[in-house]
């Protein structure tokens, strides 16, 4: 096979592969996650069954795609303001509307996902062992926020912050999904508000005076944070 027919043939798989992702969403969106089977996103998309398992061998793997996606798409949509901003509070407030900016597309697709992703014992749960990558490379982002931002920040909560951000950032996703408002009104005013109390408790957490307060909330997040668990071999 020449490189150009390689390349051909590759870029047919992703198109296909993009083709199935999107169909099992529509059908998750308007059957449920729990009704719809395989076989129906394989005829939906009009692909063999074969082939829907070929690229995703559950429909675990297709949410997880899913979720890699959106971390992508995220990451992409902020990158211009993380280069432009550099208060902490703007850099937080961006990236949280940016996050609307790319779930709203999906958003008739969150609340099927959702129910799923409350699950504790489910691998579609942010939690999960199964969400590590696309938790990892959310957190990521975050890990940008903070590095980027002009203020001075306490280093042990330096070290955490990220995943404390990321952490809000979830909980302003589910609060989201259920917001019924034009354009995710209430979700945005809620962002707005949350960045500017973060970057003030932040920058609180550096006073000498906060220090016993700042060492208890850390510690509760080292003892408290299911998410730090990787892939079990």
């Amino acid at each position: 096979m020449s490189p150009r027919d390689s390349l051909s043939r590759t870029r047919k798989g992703e198109r296909t592969k993009e083709n199935i992702l999107t169909t099992a969403l529509e059908l998750f969106s308007k059957d449920g996650y729990e009704e719809t089977t395989m076989r129906a996103i394989a005829e939906s998309a009009g692909v063999s069954v074969g082939s829907a398992y070929y690229y995703f061998p559950s429909k675990e793997h297709l949410v997880q795609a899913y979720y890699m996606r959106l971390v992508k798409e995220h990451a992409d949509a902020a990158r211009e303001l993380l280069e432009k901003e550099k208060t902490l509070r703007r850099r937080i407030a961006g990236v949280l509307q940016t996050k609307m900016d790319t779930l709203e597309p999906y958003h008739r697709f969150s609340p099927a996902i959702a129910r799923q992703g409350i699950d504790p014992e489910s691998p579609l749960n942010p939690f999960s062992n199964e969400s590590y990558e696309a938790r990892t490379e959310a957190i990521a982002l975050w890990e940008e926020v903070v590095e980027g931002a002009r203020e001075r920040i306490h280093k042990d909560l330096r070290k955490e912050l990220p995943e404390m951000l990321w952490l809000c950032s979830e909980g302003i996703v589910l609060y989201s999904v259920y917001d019924r408002t034009e354009g995710r009104e209430r979700t945005r005013q809620l962002i707005d508000d949350s960045a500017d109390l973060l970057s003030r408790l932040i920058k609180m957490a550096g006073l000498p005076l906060i220090g016993p307060v700042r060492k208890l909330v850390l510690r509760i997040m080292k003892n408290a944070a299911p998410w730090r668990v990787g892939p079990q071999l």
